[in-house]
């Protein structure tokens, strides 16, 4: 009864404690005074009653500062039975010009709060290890022309602990920006102060002359500061909002010289070269040849190199592939690369030159047109027959199914794949029931392309057969296989491959002396003897 009879009388006087609402004081207060020009600082108004947030108007801040992000906190208190509401606002702040400014008076419900003068220092007039966050942003180049890319490397000083945070890119007109590569996070001593710095490198391209503006790099966030409130005895860290900018930037942007030739291209460096497959001296005709030109440029963006002009002979066919464009970073240089990648195929034997490549650049460093250039390259093209519009054609695809980078991994994983389950095959033929069901399974299951194969080796008709030859060899391989490939598994196939695409497509008769039934015989052949001839054409389908 006395347990609750006290609790009672506790409750009573709770309730009591929790008089009518009624705000009487109104403070403002700064974190810290002076401050810095381009620098930030917290207003706190604080009021001592429960008020709704949006009776604080601060449009007359707008006049000498930038307002930023405004955060709202309410607390209560409970000493003695006697209950007390706080409500709390604190608006992030930056001045719009340096000297004295007033912050005025604040008015919630007929109570003001008492005005602030905030001394603003010009930029430099403090050591900046009075400062916890600044940034510094530099340019590459003071001046640019037209299509240069130009690296803005910006640094955020932060002495205070980062809990969150946004960095954002400076704001321009008239120019492409993007950020390269990701941000580096290290330390420095600045005025014997240890700051931690995150760094963050853009591109920036100028796409018209004249005067280009950059509005610096800005970040907002939030930092943690050690604070500690009235009468209390230990202190804590409380997250507070931060924010500050890069200095405005000015660079000139020259127009295209009146005097330069050719597509525009300005870089540092541009460099041309070609790459060869193999260094044979002589070809066949028919035979294909990979040849890869490459451009390089340094600090240029991808989208600005210009497509190449390769040019060769008419009794060489070429068959481009798609240029594929890329860029890296190479000791802290942006390095664009364009790649193209040509089929040549010889119609006819003799001595042809491949022309010079000569690509035009302009180099800011020496204000002149340069040139990128790739010698004349001669190669020898010897024996065989002449090839036949069909027989080009036919060429031209198997070419380009052989410099196809995809086909050439996908028969890597398949050749893989084979070998593996060739191993468990051989193994289970040890087992004569294993090799018994197998021959059956065998027999029982005759692809309809050996089928095909078969009836066109008994009407001998040599397209056909290359048609069929194709066909079976890829079911077998489980891999497209091409003539070429066909022809690596076996010499006598090799051979015979050679004898049927010249009664096929040559443009005169030839005389044919293939023997039909040998050649089924080794392709029939080349089913049990796998293990070999598999190995054998993967090594040479896949030489690296």
């Amino acid at each position: 009864m006395v347990i609750r009879y006290i609790f009672t009388l506790a409750i009573i006087a709770l309730t009591a404690a929790f008089p009518a609402s009624a705000l009487t004081v109104l403070q403002a207060s700064v974190d810290r005074n002076p401050i810095m020009e381009g620098e930030t600082f917290l207003l706190t108004v604080t009021a001592d009653d429960d008020i709704k947030s949006g009776k604080l108007d601060t449009s007359a801040l707008l006049k000498d500062f930038i307002v930023g992000r405004t955060s709202i906190s309410r607390s209560k208190k409970i000493m003695n039975f006697d209950a007390s509401n706080e409500t709390h606002w604190q608006v992030l702040l930056s001045p719009r010009a340096a000297g004295n400014v007033d912050i005025p008076p604040f008015t919630i419900d007929g109570v003001s709060s008492g005005p602030i003068t905030i001394s603003v220092l010009k930029t430099g007039s403090q050591p900046q290890q009075m400062q916890n966050i600044f940034m510094r942003a530099n340019l590459s180049n003071e001046e640019a022309y037209v299509g240069q890319m130009l690296t803005y490397k910006v640094k955020l000083y932060l002495a205070l602990e980062l809990q969150r945070g946004v960095l954002n890119a400076p704001d321009l007109d008239g120019a492409q920006i993007k950020q390269l590569g990701e941000d580096k996070d290290s330390t420095e001593i600045v005025n014997g102060r240890r700051y931690r710095v995150i760094e963050r490198n853009y591109a920036i391209i100028a796409d018209q002359p004249g005067e280009l503006t950059i509005t610096g790099a800005s970040f907002a966030g939030d930092v943690l500061i050690e604070s500690r409130r009235n009468g209390a005895m230990f202190s804590f860290n409380e997250s507070r909002p931060t924010q500050t900018q890069a200095p405005k930037m000015t660079v000139l942007i020259n127009p295209i010289p009146a005097d330069y030739h050719g597509e525009w291209l300005v870089s540092d460096l541009v460099v041309l070269k070609e790459d060869w497959p193999t260094t044979a001296v002589e070809y066949k005709v028919g035979d294909p040849i990979t040849r890869t030109v490459t451009l390089l440029a340094s600090n240029t963006d991808e989208t600005s190199l210009p497509e190449l002009t390769i040019t060769a002979p008419t009794s060489l066919k070429t068959y481009p592939e798609k240029a594929q464009r890329n860029t890296f970073l190479r000791d802290n240089q942006m390095v664009s690369q364009l790649m193209q990648t040509t089929a040549i195929v010889a119609t006819h034997a003799g001595t042809f030159t491949l022309p010079e490549i000569k690509v035009p650049w302009w180099n800011p460093h020496l204000n002149k047109q340069q040139y990128a250039t790739l010698p004349a390259r001669t190669i020898v093209v010897k024996g065989g027959v002449a090839l036949s519009p069909v027989q080009d054609t036919y060429v031209a695809a198997q070419t380009t199914a052989e410099q196809n980078p995809f086909w050439q991994w996908l028969s890597l994983v398949l050749g893989l794949l084979w070998l593996g389950t060739l191993i468990l095959w051989l193994k289970a033929r040890k087992q004569p029931q294993v090799q018994s069901n197998t021959e059956q399974a065998s027999t029982a299951t005759t692809p309809s392309s050996l089928k095909a194969l078969k009836a066109a080796c008994d009407a001998q008709q040599a397209t056909a057969v290359l048609n069929s030859l194709t066909r079976y060899y890829s079911q077998l391989y489980a891999q497209p296989m091409s003539l070429t490939h066909i022809a690596a598994t076996d010499e006598s196939l090799a051979s015979t491959i050679s004898q049927l695409q010249r009664t096929a497509y040559s443009a005169d008769k030839l005389p044919s002396n293939i023997d039909y039934a040998k050649l089924f015989g080794i392709v029939k052949a080349t089913k049990l003897l796998s293990t070999k001839s598999n190995s054998s054409a993967l090594t040479k389908l896949n030489p690296n």
